[in-house]
């Protein structure tokens, strides 16, 4: 049998197996769990906790040493306390779309899969909010939405969780318009490491505003499981817009395209969507869907409002198209059609595994400021293109934001290193613009080091201090972030 390695923290010591060995959790621990949610809900299989120790990132697998289904908030509490007292970490997961590595169990432990909690709890049109159990995903919420005239407008791609969506801090094509999920989240539910049960703003309070006190809201979004386990997740909606219009257009050069984004945005335009895509993700969409637009540097454009209003946002933006070499606009006016065009958009990661089959994907995520956009943009494009590597670009260039989706065999160490080294110099580029290392994605496993140049020592130390108050034995999502 393998060897284990130990993990040690402040006075626990949990067993991690080599991937693919039976995980060896005490008897006692294992039998507690089952008293708790019952033997159906507890499993110690191979095949499960493999399939719970990896995500859509480059990442290796870790499987957990048991997996657990919880029902509702009250055995959420037990497990975790029952966790707390055996010193074993608690790792949480939601449908598994992650790009960072966020579920693998690098230290063993517990996986929460928390996808049978998935009720929506409470719903007020009035105040245009809804409350959501972690189960609860974003189509499935603007479903039941469909006819109350609100809808939920951040929109990452996947099928997300949308409390997993809250922990990693998500965002999306709609962020321009209508912000990402730090500005659509009003209220948490929170199970601590030991299985105290928080609310980030007062139990049952949904208000737009406040100036009472921390934002403890503010500090679980984005956390990444390694503060609590969010079990509800209080969200903002949104009146559905009366008249929505979507359109294509073709650049000449990715600098042309983004550089219109900025303009349209200085000028004031409300744009709804605004995504990018380079001549390489183009030609991967046409053939992956079906379509037949020019295989150039594209924008993907919304416009959300009144039918007047639409029309006039359309023929401002066209204009600024025209100014920057655009092509005129390929409209799609009705749902099928900008369903269908959004469809292509939201599969634009699977269009570029499809460039290089058998391959693994790895997708950056940077953010900089608006202006500093096309700038990036242009010099990353060029990188890609003499990095040898097999790439395509794509972004939510409406708030700085893009990624590069990288191709890579992962039987190829060297190849494997060269794509670490392109994404890194890609942060740090982005970095020294005044921007972020990751504007979605969460940092997870493979962004500390860069997390902590963007934060500087003070920052990370100060984080980990607040780490330290709500998780002092480490419990919670170990080797994430921090």
């Amino acid at each position: 049998m393998a060897l284990r390695s130990l993990w040690l923290g402040r006075g626990a010591l949990v067993r991690r197996r080599s991937s693919g060995l039976q995980g060896q959790l005490p008897r006692e621990l294992v039998e507690a769990l089952q008293a708790a949610v019952g033997s159906p809900n507890v499993s110690t299989s191979l095949a499960i906790r493999e399939q719970h120790g990896k995500d859509e990132s480059m990442h290796r697998c870790c499987p957990p040493d048991a997996v657990v289904w919880p029902q509702d908030v009250e055995e959420v509490s037990k497990l975790a306390g029952i966790c707390y007292s055996h010193g074993v970490p608690i790792i949480p997961f939601g449908s598994g779309t992650g790009l960072e590595g966020g579920v693998t169990a690098v230290r063993g432990g517990v996986c929460f899969n928390l996808s049978q909690m998935d009720r929506i709890t409470a719903l007020s049109t009035e105040d245009f909010s809804v409350a959501v159990e972690p189960g609860v995903t974003r189509k499935a919420l603007n479903s039941y939405l469909r006819d109350t005239g609100l809808w939920f407008p951040v929109d990452p791609g996947a099928d997300a969780s949308l409390c997993g969506m809250a922990a990693t801090r998500a965002s999306g094509t709609n962020a321009v318009r209508y912000g990402t999920m730090c500005h659509n989240v009003l209220n948490l539910r929170v199970v601590l490491a030991d299985g105290r049960v928080l609310h980030t703003a007062g139990s049952g309070r949904h208000y737009r505003k406040s100036a009472a006190g921390y934002d403890l809201t503010r500090l679980f979004v984005g956390s990444e499981g390694t503060l609590g386990l969010i079990t509800q997740a209080t969200l903002r909606l949104h009146g559905t817009p009366e008249a929505t219009v979507a359109a294509v257009c073709a650049f000449p050069s990715v600098r042309a395209a983004v550089g219109c984004t900025v303009q349209a945005l200085q000028a004031g335009l409300p744009l709804a969507r605004v995504e990018f895509l380079d001549e390489v993700m183009m030609d991967a969409c046409n053939r992956f869907s079906g379509l037949s637009y020019a295989v150039a540097p594209t924008l993907f454009l919304e416009f959300h409002g009144s039918p007047a209003g639409v029309e006039e946002q359309a023929r401002q933006a066209g204009e600024i198209v025209q100014l920057n070499g655009g092509s005129d606009f390929a409209w799609a006016r009705q749902p099928e059609a900008r369903n269908k065009l959004w469809a292509a958009r939201h599969s634009a990661w699977y269009a570029a595994l499809a460039l290089r089959p058998g391959s693994k994907g790895y997708s950056t995520d940077v953010c900089v400021p608006i202006s500093r956009l096309p700038h990036i943009v242009e010099e990353t494009h060029r990188d890609l293109r003499e990095s040898g590597l097999t790439g395509a670009m794509v972004g939510h260039v409406g708030d700085g934001n893009f990624h590069c989706i990288l191709l890579f065999d992962p039987g190829d160490p060297a190849e494997s290193c060269r794509v670490k080294e392109f994404a890194t110099r890609l942060a740090r580029r982005a970095l020294a613009l005044g921007g972020t290392c990751t504007g979605e994605h969460g940092v997870g496993l493979g962004k500390r080091q860069l997390l902590r140049e963007e934060l500087g020592e003070l920052g990370l130390a100060l984080m980990g201090q607040i780490k330290a108050v709500l998780d002092p034995k480490g419990l919670m999502n170990p080797g994430k972030v921090l």
